[in-house]
């Protein structure tokens, strides 16, 4: 395909698949160190959606750091908190939303986004997760004598909730923009439109 075709080809997945979204917001869940907000920005700018990382809201809300709400006021004060702003959030329209690893878990917050968005887990495998978290010290669940462990306990708890999502993509370690091209393809798919 000749650089020209490859843009009108994107051009006219993006025209389709908005026009198939409606104005609903994507959501990506999946577990920390998937990807979602580096995939998220890039999908955004990709469907002319904007993007926002529910983390830094309910942060930017809370007036602290995630690792401070647990450490001041424990993790089911920040799930509330969570819950609070994503329902916010997924009121606006042309919104690509990175969640939490774990909003998708609270059933309310999965109720929602069933109702009023079109959801896409971005499924990584251990190792991949294990490197990647390992490369950031602000992870307060994996804060634990065993970190390796607490990653799978996490992923036994919440791989079968993430399946609920209305499309599955693997995370793999390649450019990012390629996993934003997949889930343009898997939304496309999922929802009944054309593909490139």
């Amino acid at each position: 395909m000749t650089t020209a075709a490859a843009a009108t080809s994107r051009e006219a997945q993006k025209d389709d698949l908005n026009a198939l979204l409606g104005g609903r917001p994507i959501v990506l869940v999946g577990m920390m160190g998937a990807g979602k907000t580096t995939v998220g920005r890039r999908l955004a700018t990709r469907l002319g959606r904007h993007f926002v990382d529910s983390d830094e809201e309910v942060e930017r809300a809370a007036g602290m750091s995630i690792e401070d709400m647990f450490a001041t006021h424990g993790e089911a004060d920040f799930r509330a908190g969570e819950a609070r702003v994503v329902a916010r959030l997924l009121k606006e329209a042309d919104l690509v939303l990175g969640t939490g690893g774990g909003a998708f878990v609270n059933p309310e917050t999965r109720a929602l986004v069933k109702a009023s968005a079109v959801s896409v887990w971005i499924k990584a495998d251990f190792e991949l997760l294990f490197a990647r978290v390992q490369r950031r010290a602000n992870r307060p669940l994996l804060k634990t004598a065993n970190p390796r462990e607490t990653l799978q306990a996490l992923i036994d708890k919440r791989y079968p909730v993430y399946a609920e999502a209305d499309v599955t993509v693997l995370s793999k370690d390649v450019p990012q923009d390629q996993v934003a091209t997949e889930i343009i393809e898997a939304l496309l798919a999922h929802l009944g439109g054309r593909h490139g």
